[in-house]
């Protein structure tokens, strides 16, 4: 049942989930791409695609609300004062590296694009980092498969089943967290002024 429905919602499941954030997903797709059940080369295409829109996505909701966006909320001031330092003092090394940095990940591409990074830049370089996340929980869910195989043997659809649940729990928790922040969030005038706009 669970070859089934990765093999015909995998690829699919993807692009919506690494859209949003994702490391588990890639990881469990990984370990699937190793056991046949999906291709390890689409797997990485699919992650990818979906991590740069989605960071592109929120770099474009940055640049048109910006300030009046993040201070929306309050609680993660300190991640967002501690994303502006990393981004003014390592830029290309920030945004080639947050998707790794627990804590910012969420807010970097906001950060980045009230920065004044310019969009052409952010996109090579997201491209880029995107790639380099993608093809790291990738091929570290194919690896660990590997050894799911020696250590479970016959029973690593068993373990493959439930890893699945548990990348479905991550991802209905993140919706449901951002969900949660878009309800307490106001809705911003686009016409709000903004502390400086970003350089095209």
């Amino acid at each position: 049942m669970i070859e089934e429905w990765l093999s015909t919602y995998g690829y699919l499941a993807i692009l919506i989930i690494t859209f949003l954030e994702g490391e588990s997903i890639v990881i469990l797709a990984g370990i699937a791409a190793y056991q046949g059940i999906l291709n390890l080369e689409a797997v990485i295409a699919c992650a990818v695609f979906g991590s740069f829109c989605g960071d592109q996505f929120y770099y474009t909701i940055g640049r048109r609300y910006g300030t009046p966006l993040l201070k929306r909320w309050p609680g993660l001031a300190g991640k967002i004062d501690w994303a502006f330092r990393l981004v003014r003092n390592y830029e290309v090394l920030f945004i080639l590296s947050f998707r790794f940095i627990y804590g910012v990940r969420n807010v970097s591409p906001f950060v980045i694009a009230m920065s004044g990074v310019p969009r052409l830049k952010f996109m090579g370089l997201n491209l880029i980092a995107a790639t380099l996340w993608a093809l790291a929980f990738t091929f570290g869910g194919y690896f660990f498969g590997k050894a799911l195989e020696k250590v479970m043997g016959e029973h690593q659809m068993k373990a493959l089943a439930v890893l699945a649940i548990f990348a479905a729990a991550v991802a209905i928790f993140t919706l449901w967290r951002k969900r949660r922040g878009s309800k307490t969030t106001a809705v911003v005038d686009p016409n709000t002024e903004k502390n400086g706009n970003p350089a095209e």
